[in-house]
């Protein structure tokens, strides 16, 4: 199981939010790109990128600083936030980014989902984001009427090869993974599953893991790395 160390980008600098608040942001450094750099350094075999400004406002707001820490580090960059149209996939499909994250798009514009099927191939992440169950959009802001599971069988049907699924009541603070709703994910399809939201502890990964389900092949950590309840050494130990 790959550990995606967390870099979340709003008003250019690295933060948390709780609940997918942007009114509740915690201010953990002002340079994303020297952040990238220090989790490289502590072992980290990959990151995952946000542009919170983007993901609010549906355009790429911090585009300049994902392409200088794609270009940085040597480990792959996952990247999303505000790519909800064809110019923006454009864009970040021909950029230095491994993998790239959709959301938003992807829930509301069928054609759209195809397109970035199409273009992106494996490259492709859909994010499931969830909240009691439903899928929410535009950055979290709005619940839509598509259940997770229900969402995320139709996009294996559409030819997603990977998801990234967060419980964005746990996303931020620090109370643990939603195991069981991650657990009827990784049951009801056979697609690529990043575990996202929540983790705490080491003992939370641990959790993680004992679900014996081989299609959550990684998770995502930010708030507990960023305050040293853990390190990516101790991680990794338990997920490699």
């Amino acid at each position: 199981m790959i550990l995606f160390p967390a870099i979340d980008i709003q008003d250019g600098k690295c933060v948390r939010l709780r609940r997918g608040d942007f009114n509740e942001a915690t201010v953990f450094g002002d340079d994303p790109v020297a952040r990238a750099r220090l989790w490289q350094e502590e072992g980290a075999q990959a990151l995952h990128v946000v542009d919170l400004d983007g993901a609010r406002e549906g355009r790429l707001v911090n585009l300049p600083i994902i392409k200088e820490i794609a270009e940085t580090v040597t480990i792959p960059v996952q990247y999303g936030g505000g790519i909800r149209g064809s110019e923006t996939l454009k864009v970040i499909a021909s950029g230095p980014v491994s993998r790239v994250v959709i959301g938003t798009g992807a829930v509301i514009n069928e054609d759209f989902l195809k397109e970035a099927v199409a273009t992106l191939g494996n490259r492709l992440v859909i994010s499931v984001d969830a909240e009691r169950g439903m899928v929410t959009t535009h950055g979290w802001q709005q619940r839509s009427s598509v259940s997770a599971v229900k969402f995320t069988s139709y996009l294996q049907e559409q030819g997603v090869r990977h998801i990234l699924y967060t419980d964005i009541a746990r996303d931020g603070m620090m109370m643990g993974p939603n195991l069981e709703s991650t657990k009827e994910l990784a049951e009801t399809v056979d697609i690529d599953i990043i575990a996202s939201g929540g983790i705490s502890s080491l003992d939370d990964l641990r959790a993680l893991k004992s679900l014996g389900q081989a299609n959550i092949t990684s998770v995502i950590v930010g708030r507990a790395l960023y305050e040293g309840t853990f390190t990516i050494a101790e991680a990794r130990a338990i997920l490699d």
